[in-house]
């Protein structure tokens, strides 16, 4: 039978700001939302912070946020290893063009194979008792491909080829990881789109596991997202600043 996986998000790299010694200026953060404040500000050389309301990092960011002068945002970078997503969630979010992208090769995973049951389908019996069955029909195809082109004398050594053919059965719903790595304007449009209501579950469960990890590392670029509990137990998130930007 086939092991059942959840997704798993770990932030496993972020911005590194220095701020260059010719430039008399402070703030009070660090990292990438520091370097966001910092190029927003040289668009104007507005080092003295002679308005009170943008004289913090926060209040800074709020503001760009706030009349929509996103391109300072995309200095900064975070990048996520996300395990035990669905191949299918993966093929959705390697849509989003503006991030890059390593993907694990089909051609490396073993004979048993691992998947992601949808929530929806986990909380039926009946429909899980059918999800279990039909990837446990893919598995056992896949192992017989294996098996099969790895005796056949032309195959030569069971290796590359013979994992590349039998990768062709496997289910959508097979685990698959990601390295993930984008600028904090793309991380806001990801979570925009992928938290929203009217988005796949496991997708929504990815973009608001990196919201929340974000959130940590740089509150005042993310606080303007709101989490809600919807009666299925599932969560979205929403921004009033979040459109087409």
């Amino acid at each position: 039978m086939p092991q059942i996986v959840t997704p798993t998000i770990e932030l496993i790299a972020w911005t590194e700001f220095r701020p260059p010694s010719s430039v008399d200026w402070q703030t009070d953060a660090e990292g990438g939302t520091a370097l966001a404040e910092f190029a927003g500000r040289s668009c104007y050389r507005a080092w003295r912070k002679e308005v009170p309301a943008t004289a913090t990092n926060a209040g800074y960011l709020r503001h760009l946020l706030q009349v929509g002068h996103l391109a300072a945002l995309e200095h900064a970078s975070a990048t996520f290893y996300l395990t035990g997503i669905s191949r299918a969630a993966a093929a959705e979010l390697t849509r989003h063009r503006h991030f890059s992208f390593s993907e694990l090769s089909p051609r490396f995973v073993g004979e048993s194979v691992e998947v992601v049951e949808p929530p929806e389908v986990a909380a039926d019996p009946a429909l899980h008792q059918a999800f279990v069955a039909g990837v446990a029909a893919a598995e056992q195809a896949h192992r017989q491909l294996l098996a099969g082109l790895a005796a056949q004398p032309e195959s030569g050594p069971p290796g590359k080829p013979a994992r590349q053919a039998a990768r062709t059965v496997l289910p959508a719903a097979a685990a698959s990881t990601l390295v993930m790595t984008g600028n904090l304007r793309a991380w806001r449009h990801l979570i925009g789109m992928r938290a929203a209501e009217h988005a796949d579950r496991e997708l929504r469960m990815v973009a608001i596991g990196c919201l929340r990890e974000l959130r940590r590392l740089a509150p005042a670029a993310f606080a303007d997202f709101v989490v809600t509990e919807l009666p299925d137990g599932s969560e979205l998130a929403s921004s009033p600043l979040v459109g087409d930007q």
